[in-house]
């Protein structure tokens, strides 16, 4: 009766849930060098403090954290370099595409976006091709009951579009800006 030991069904399901949990905490990891980049401090960088919060409610263990942090601010000696690199292109009917990826190897990244590209039917576009028509913009979301006073509709409305906010939405006690 093999495969029926105790041991051999809890090594199966450790190992699944190892490799799920080692895949989450690779791209963490990625994610904290990348923000620590800007900075090695969570207080004075808000990327790296959301990268941080994320990977703690993840359950990654401090010391893992820490190290990403050191190796993303380059005070560590074997710490990889990561870029962030973007792609241009156009899959099927036009539809322009912008793939912005994180990488530690170029080569390695193009020749996998252009297998993907190629699967998919569609081509690479030169740089600055499609990046015209695309604006970065951001998202942010307040909830109006937040704090020790509750926030007017018509206030956040105001600094909203004093800062350069092209549209706000209330819904359910939160604004969307």
């Amino acid at each position: 009766m093999a495969g029926h030991s105790k041991w051999a069904n809890i090594k199966r399901r450790k190992g699944a849930v190892d490799a799920a949990r080692g895949k989450i905490f690779t791209r963490l990891t990625r994610e904290i060098q990348v923000a620590a980049r800007a900075g090695d401090d969570p207080d004075a960088n808000f990327t790296l403090r959301l990268a941080v919060e994320r990977a703690r409610a993840e359950n990654m263990p401090r010391g893992t954290i820490d190290r990403a942090i050191r190796r993303g601010a380059g005070k560590d000696k074997d710490a990889a370099q990561f870029e962030e690199v973007t792609y241009e292109g156009y899959a099927p009917h036009g539809v322009a595409l912008l793939i912005e990826c994180l990488s530690d190897n170029r080569n390695r990244t193009i020749a996998e976006v252009r297998r993907v590209f190629n699967r998919a039917n569609s081509a690479l576009a030169e740089p600055n091709a499609v990046a015209w028509q695309f604006t970065r913009r951001g998202l942010i979301l307040v909830e109006a009951d937040a704090g020790e006073a509750e926030l007017d509709g018509e206030d956040v409305f105001m600094e909203a579009l004093e800062a350069g906010a092209e549209d706000i939405e209330e819904d359910d006690g939160t604004f969307e800006i």
